[in-house]
């Protein structure tokens, strides 16, 4: 068998040791060196991988075929300059992060040593690193940045069972928006909808468990058959009467919740017109 190539961890948190104990697993990545902020830290994450040694600091790393740098986003590029200035990165070595917010040109630091940059973000959270890597395959990940990155870290994503797709590195703000909307604010509606029924007499826990087939159902449709076809209520039958009677029953309860009713009733009444063309 051929030796698999090296890596190098800078800020081995959930994310990072979970995908190094992968990587160790299915001997995709030989893990090598792993620097963490605290010594603690740094002993969890080799100890879950099974893999890697401490370092204190990028200039006591051995020179590596790839380098994560799977560092809190905001320390994304200091830690990419900082490798840069090392003098560890070789002509056609790796850098790549793991950001679902930020650009692979964050790491413009490597580019200029002579390395091929990209970012991969598995769209998931990484709260629990054991359950995510025993359940990692099928995962999506956004990918962009240097083709010659790419081409290995397809292959070594695709080893542990993820499922790469490409993204435009333009766009990347509003690609990791998507996720807050089909997330975050999806509970922030569901929050939303939760007070309108305590406002109406009835209590929290009786609220969420009348809205639970509600929303699964809804959820459901939207994957089975999509958002266009998911659609329902009065503005998909084209109720507008009931919908301003709505509107204004909110607006007159809350004014802040009465203008997200308004604008997701634009919203929605766009939704309808696309489903109206459609038939």
């Amino acid at each position: 068998m051929s030796t698999p190539p090296t890596m190098n961890i800078i800020g081995c948190g959930k994310l990072g040791m979970t995908l190094g104990r992968l990587w160790t697993t299915h001997q995709v990545f030989a893990i090598q060196a792993i620097m963490n902020r605290s010594q603690a830290s740094t002993e969890k994450a080799i100890a879950f991988m099974q893999a890697g040694v401490a370092a204190s600091d990028i200039r006591n790393m051995p020179p590596a075929d790839a380098w994560l740098i799977a560092t809190p986003d905001d320390d994304i590029a200091s830690s990419c300059d900082a490798l840069a200035a090392s003098g560890k990165l070789k002509q056609g070595d790796i850098v790549f992060h793991c950001s679902g917010a930020l650009p692979s040109s964050i790491l413009a630091a490597a580019t200029r040593a002579g390395a091929a940059i990209s970012s991969v973000h598995p769209i998931r959270s990484f709260a629990d690193p054991a359950q995510v890597a025993a359940s990692f395959g099928g995962t999506f990940c956004g990918i962009e940045g240097d083709a010659e990155a790419l081409n290995v870290l397809q292959a070594a994503f695709g080893a542990i069972g993820a499922r790469t797709i490409p993204i435009d590195a333009n766009f990347k703000t509003l690609y990791h928006a998507a996720a807050v909307f089909a997330s975050n604010y999806l509970v922030t509606v569901l929050d939303v909808a939760v007070q309108a029924y305590v406002k109406a007499g009835i209590p929290e826990e009786a609220a969420l468990q009348l809205m639970e087939p509600l929303v699964r159902g809804t959820v459901d449709n939207v994957f089975r058959l999509g958002t266009t076809k998911a659609l329902t209520g009065p503005i998909a039958r084209g109720d507008i009467a009931t919908a301003v009677k709505q509107y204004r029953a909110v607006n007159t309860w809350d004014e802040r919740h009465g203008v997200l009713y308004k604008q997701l009733g634009k919203l929605t009444s766009d939704i309808a017109a696309r489903r109206r063309q459609k038939t």
